[in-house]
């Protein structure tokens, strides 16, 4: 088998994906907020990433054309199945990375490197 090799740049370009990372940090985050009633608001979503409630809502629309949130403006903002299901993913994934680098010893800004190194 003969691969060619290229830059990391390149194979995240190949990738299929339609989630960016930046959808991804607001799937997680609306994951953590709604664990226990199961929506959220777009005031809590936006205070808890620290953006501006017009950024939280534009990306809603976006998240809900995916399928990924239920969203009506100044209602509420609840996963999907689908989301659920990525959300759940999200938290595996930022845990174990969490884990790895609290093994190795990381002892500065664990939530930062996580946050860093999770989406590529």
């Amino acid at each position: 088998m003969n691969e060619d090799f290229y830059t990391f740049s390149t194979y995240i370009k190949n990738e299929d994906n339609i989630i960016t990372a930046s959808m991804e940090d607001y799937i997680e985050m609306i994951y953590r907020l709604s664990n226990g009633e199961g929506v959220t608001r777009v005031s809590s979503l936006s205070q808890a990433l620290n953006v501006q409630a017009p950024s939280t809502s534009k990306m809603m629309k976006k998240l809900s054309e995916l399928g990924m949130v239920n969203y009506e403006p100044y209602g509420y903002i609840e996963l999907t199945n689908l989301g659920n299901n990525y959300g759940v993913f999200l938290m595996n994934r930022h845990k174990t990375i969490e884990k790895f680098f609290s093994f190795l010893g990381v002892k500065h800004s664990i939530l930062e490197t996580t946050e860093k190194i999770e989406h590529l």
